[in-house]
């Protein structure tokens, strides 16, 4: 029960003396005072949480507004309008303070959106079945059949488990009279599970006082329900295999896709992992085919099947339809559900609530005209002024669809011309009624916006998004709770896309919290294998390459550092150095091939390189792997750790941010490239450390760090054989140069003092198996990882291991040899154009090393054939028949 507070004091100046002066305009409700503009009360529910806070002040405020910031960077919460893999991802963006919803007020939200469920519900059915609403003329032809959303190959299909609607969002906004009025209904793929879940997180953090008093419900046992009904309803029951489906990491709600599969324990897949065999859908991973019994899918209808639908589709799964028509998978929501989400269907609902289910709308829905219909189009034109225009196929490419319109907004000639338009295409116009909506209290930190507001609470306007789910037999529940969309300032439209922001909604309650949780009582054998985090092949090639662009950036950041120190020490006259760290700074793309070698032209050469840091384009250099680790990162995000993903986005970030100030101010010089650099190495060692220490060691780990002994391999055997064949170890500055790319140099000195015996050399950097950056120890490895990720028996090595050269062959004497001997493909691997003809000394050393980094490539092929694409392997379903 909620605890009643003691009478509240005198409110003294501070946060609540703020909140009483704080007023929504003119015409607008205010959620403060529970009334139209006016009343300089705040009400019971507002004074309690305000009285939490009664020693704050506007700098407390700032200090929570601040964290709350911090938090929502930190856990990666983004929302891109469109994802620019060349721009920083957008913070997602938050309230401070909660929209707070009194009993009352949230009972009879409620019972009205629960009816309207179940009023869809049957309207899918009907228009899915017998029509006969159609026949009836309950509702107009032009807004089923002529609506790209209903689909005409799912006509005739009950749905598995016998329910067309498991989860539904209601658009809610409150008039200036306190009521609430139906908007918009989402129910082909609504957003905002995953976001109003952080947001409860991120606010119950700041407000956790004033959260314990208000008797705020909680939300997990609606999502347990909705778990339970899905895996219920399902074909294959209780221990269904459950997936989300996502358009994947460049649509604008990735993050909530991720976060909401990791959540809800299900596994996240883009239509790629999917195929459809014998009419069921298996998920493609490491092991084979897995059966998929059901799908929460977060992809519009039109893209789910390329076979029947769009063919030009990329993100769906042919033949999943047919699944579905065979009653072989559970699809939430069935396909087919987009023409309910037409705006002047509004319009017909009352109508429609009375023949199916014999009762009067509860909840209103504001006033709507289809102009379809000459008599609502002629009775609509007079009231553009005060209405908003809409369209009555929104999305739609062939029926012309547009942005939202406020007929306030408009001048009389803008109005005319609307008004045009809609008695020319009467149906693909709909009119609504506008009323303003309601405001809430958002605060306005010092330092953001107009400084005139700022450390001040401010009323915006603010529309509430309700979520109904599926509970089993019980029909559907009501998410306690929802997404608060405020708009900016000045505006009406609560559009993220529009500057627009978020914020919590507390519902409150007049009984009991519900403390469940989300963790199920108990675990079959059967979920206890799904939840053994099943890997796609796209998430396992991902992996493969976050190990991959993870060592390249760290080879690309050592090999810089060591050149720009080498172009400004002692050794910059060495003719076989420079040449050996200009043909590495090209063989590995930190300078485009055109660019004059360090030793012909050293200051055009270091400026090429210290430009190309910086770029995404032309040279590959640092901020190209950085980037590229970045995005191959965001797609498998929901297996890396908050903190693994923060510093990729930082490291990223940074590199990019400083570089650009460098070149705008035109003195970016090599010291401050070198302090970038710098920096940089020490995210990466985080970066690193977080792959190594903090990710489960299962398949998908081993790719990973598959990926990255495959690339070190191949890095550093080719820098070595560079650097015999320039003669660059030859010199004491050279030999130095190659111990430090190797990352052994205290090591090298700790061992050996100030030696440069070529025979100390090779023992440290290709024999010791002691040492991580040795050949032999990169080699040792990456076969044992091969092996165990084929499924090997201990101490068994698998072909794809022996692919590897074996370092266990390799002798020391034998490798030190410098006898002279015929010219070998190895000797092709060092360009000495610069440095006269190439040495023949070391030959079988430098065979070791061609064929360690050939077998880099070899593996690379291989592993990609054999656990991406399945090239090389019969295709089999597991547990199928």
């Amino acid at each position: 029960m909620p605890v009643h507070l003691p009478p509240v004091k005198p409110e003294s100046p501070g946060v609540a003396a703020l909140a009483r002066s704080a007023q929504a305009a003119p015409g607008h409700f205010d959620e403060l005072r529970a009334a139209a503009t006016g009343s300089g009360k705040l009400t019971e529910v507002w004074r309690q949480f305000f009285s939490t806070l009664e020693n704050d002040t506007a700098i407390d405020m700032d200090q929570r507004a601040a964290n709350l910031a911090r938090q929502v960077r930190d856990n990666g919460i983004t929302y891109n309008v469109y994802a620019d893999e060349n721009g920083p991802q957008r913070p997602w963006s938050l309230d401070l303070f909660p929209l707070i919803v009194d009993p009352a007020s949230w009972q009879r939200i409620e019972a009205g959106v629960l009816q309207r469920m179940r009023l869809l519900e049957r309207v899918m059915a009907d228009v899915y079945g017998p029509q006969t609403l159609l026949h009836d003329g309950l509702l107009p032809p032009a807004l089923v059949h002529a609506h790209p959303g209903y689909l005409r190959a799912m006509h005739g299909v009950e749905p598995v488990g016998g329910r067309y609607l498991h989860i539904a969002a209601f658009d809610l906004a409150r008039g200036p009279d306190g009521n609430w009025w139906l908007e918009a209904q989402r129910s082909q793929a609504p957003s905002g599970l995953g976001y109003l879940l952080e947001n409860r997180l991120a606010i119950l953090a700041q407000f956790p006082q004033a959260f314990q008093i208000l008797g705020v419900q909680r939300l997990a046992s609606t999502y347990r329900a909705l778990m339970d009904s899905l895996k219920a309803m399902s074909p294959a029951g209780p221990d269904a295999h459950l997936a989300l489906l996502t358009p994947g990491p460049y649509n604008e709600t990735y993050f909530e896709h991720a976060y909401l599969a990791r959540y809800l324990g299900l596994t996240l897949v883009e239509g790629s992992d999917l195929l459809v065999r014998d009419e069921c859908l298996f998920l493609k991973t490491l092991k084979g085919l897995v059966p998929v019994h059901g799908l929460l899918k977060r992809v519009d209808d039109e893209y789910l099947d390329p076979l029947e639908l769009r063919s030009d589709s990329t993100l769906g799964v042919p033949g999943l339809l047919q699944a579905i028509r065979a009653g072989n998978v559970l699809v939430a929501n069935a396909p087919g559900s987009a023409f309910l989400e037409s705006p002047a269907l509004l319009g017909f609902l009352p109508a429609l609530s009375r023949h199916l289910l014999g009762e009067q709308l509860s909840l209103p829905a504001l006033p709507t005209w289809w102009c379809g219909e000459r008599s609502a189009m002629e009775e609509a034109l007079p009231r553009l002024a005060e209405c908003a225009i809409k369209p009555t196929y929104p999305g739609s490419l062939d029926h012309g669809s547009f942005e939202t319109v406020l007929g306030g907004k408009l001048n009389a000639r803008a109005l005319d011309e609307w008004a045009g338009r809609i008695v020319r295409q009467a149906e693909e116009h709909t009119v609504q009624g506008y009323t303003p909506l309601s405001q809430m209290p958002t605060w306005q930190a010092s330092g953001a916006g107009d400084p005139a507001e700022a450390g001040r609470l401010l009323a915006r306007s603010v529309m509430l998004r309700v979520f109904v789910v599926s509970d089993g037999v019980q029909g559907w529940r009501v998410l306690p709770g929802g997404l608060a969309r405020v708009a900016s300032a000045g505006q009406e439209i609560t559009s993220m896309q529009r500057g627009g922001s978020s914020a919590d909604v507390w519902a409150l309650t007049r009984g009991e919290v519900d403390h469940h949780t989300l963790l199920a009582p108990h675990m079959t054998p059967e979920s206890l294998m799904q939840r053994k985090r099943l890997i796609t092949s796209r998430a396992a090639e991902n992996l493969f390459w976050l190990g991959r662009y993870t060592e390249r950036a760290e080879n690309a950041i050592r090999l810089a550092r060591l050149t720009l120190e080498c172009l400004h020490g002692e050794e910059q006259s060495s003719a076989p150095l420079l040449t050996w760290l200009s043909q590495m700074a090209v063989a590995n793309t930190l300078v485009l091939p055109g660019v004059p070698s360090a030793l012909q032209a050293p200051r055009v050469f270091e400026r090429s390189l210290i430009d190309s840091l910086g770029s995404s384009t032309g040279a590959t250099s640092v901020g190209y792997y950085l980037r590229a680790l970045k995005m191959v990162g965001s797609s498998v995000r929901e297996r890396l750790s908050q903190e693994h993903w923060r510093i990729i986005i930082r490291c990223e970030e940074e590199l990019f941010e400083r570089c650009a100030t460098q070149r705008r101010r035109a003195d970016f010089s090599a010291l401050q490239a070198l302090q970038i650099l710098k920096d940089t190495s020490d995210h990466m060692a985080a970066i690193t450390g977080a792959q190594t220490d903090r990710m489960t060691r299962d398949d998908g780990w081993r790719l990973l760090s598959i990926g990255r002994h495959i690339e070190r391999l191949a890095f550093l055997s080719s820098a070595l054989m560079r650097g015999i064949n320039t003669g660059s170890l030859q010199t004491d500055d050279g030999f130095d140069a190659m111990v430090e790319l190797f990352d052994s140099a205290i090591t090298f000195h700790a061992q050996f003092q100030q030696s440069r015996d070529m025979a100390a050399l090779v023992d440290l950097l290709v024999i010791d198996r002691d040492n991580p950056r040795s050949i032999s120890w990169i080699a040792h490895t990456l076969r044992g990882r091969l092996a165990r990720l084929a499924g090997s028996d201990p101490n068994r090595l698998c072909a794809l291991s022996f692919k590897v050269p074996d370092p266990g062959t390799w002798d020391l004497a034998q490798l030190c040899d410098e006898a002279p001997d015929l010219v070998t493909p190895a000797q092709t691997l060092g360009d000495t154009s610069d440095a006269g003809e190439p040495s023949l000394q070391y030959v079988l050393l430098k065979d070791v090393l061609y064929q360690c980094t050939e077998a880099s490539f070899v593996v690379s092929d291989d592993i990609s054939a054999t656990y991406f694409t399945h090239s090389g392997l019969a295709n089999q379903s597991l547990g199928a028949g």
